[in-house]
C-alpha cells in the first residue's frame, strides 16, 4: 500500500516533533517535511510529493489561510487539513473558503486525527464537532444574508448548472466541501434546496 505523504506546517517545533513521531509510527504514513509558516509550506510542496498538508492558521510572516490560497492558485493537489485551536467563524469560514478539505482543532485525540487525515486524503471533509456548528449556525437563529466570495462562487457554477462533482472539480475540492459550501448557504439565503437557493440570489441580486 502507497503511503499517505504529510507535510506538517505550524510555527512551534515541539507540536512538529509531536506530529511527526505520531505519524512516524504509523506504517501508511510518511513525512516528507516541516514548515514553520506558509510560505515555506509552499516551497516544501512544490519540492516533494505531498498528499495532505497539516496546516496551522496563525503563524508569523504568511498564515495558513494565504498558503491555501496560494497552493490553489498554483493548482498544488494536496489536501489541507487545517490544525489550530481557533474555531470562532472568523477563523473557521476563510480557511473553508480558501479550500481546506477539513478543519480539526489542536485538542483533537490521536485515532481522530490519524482518521481525518486518512479522510482528507480519500477528499472528504472532516470538520471538528464544534466547527461543524459554526458553519451550520444555531437552530433559530436569524441567518446571516452575506454570502463569502467562495460561497458566491459555487452558486454562479450551480446556477450554471453544475453538478456538485462537477464544482468541486473546478474548484480543486472534495465534493463534501461543495455539500458544506451549498449547507451555510441555504443557511444563510433561508432556503432549502439549490434551486431555492438559485432563486432568491436571482431576486437578492446576488447573481446577474
Amino acid at each position: 500500500m502507497t503511503s499517505i505523504r504529510l507535510l506538517i506546517v505550524d510555527d512551534h517545533p515541539i507540536l512538529r516533533d509531536g506530529l511527526r513521531g505520531l505519524f512516524s509510527g504509523e506504517d501508511e504514513f510518511e513525512v516528507v517535511g516541516e514548515a514553520g509558516d506558509g510560505a515555506e509550506a509552499i516551497r516544501l510542496a512544490r519540492r516533494h510529493e505531498v498528499d495532505v498538508i497539516l496546516m496551522d492558521l496563525r503563524m508569523p510572516g504568511m498564515g495558513g489561510v494565504e498558503a491555501i490560497t496560494r497552493l490553489r492558485e498554483l493548482g498544488h493537489p494536496a489536501r489541507v487539513l487545517i490544525l489550530t485551536t481557533y474555531d470562532t467563524d472568523r477563523d473557521v469560514l476563510p480557511a473553508i473558503d480558501a479550500g481546506a478539505t477539513g478543519y480539526l482543532l489542536k485538542d483533537a485525540p490521536r485515532d481522530e486525527l490519524l482518521r481525518a487525515v486518512r479522510a482528507a486524503h480519500a477528499g472528504q471533509s472532516v470538520l471538528a464537532p464544534s466547527v461543524a456548528s459554526t458553519l451550520i449556525g444555531p437552530v433559530g437563529a436569524n441567518p446571516p444574508t452575506a454570502l463569502s466570495p467562495r460561497e458566491l462562487e459555487v452558486l454562479r457554477l450551480v446556477a450554471d448548472g453544475a453538478t456538485n462533482q462537477v464544482v468541486a472539480r473546478r474548484l480543486l475540492v472534495s465534493e463534501t466541501t461543495i455539500k458544506t459550501h451549498l449547507l451555510h448557504i441555504y443557511t444563510k439565503l433561508g432556503v432549502r434546496d439549490r434551486a431555492s437557493a438559485v432563486a432568491t440570489a436571482y431576486k437578492r441580486g446576488l447573481l446577474t
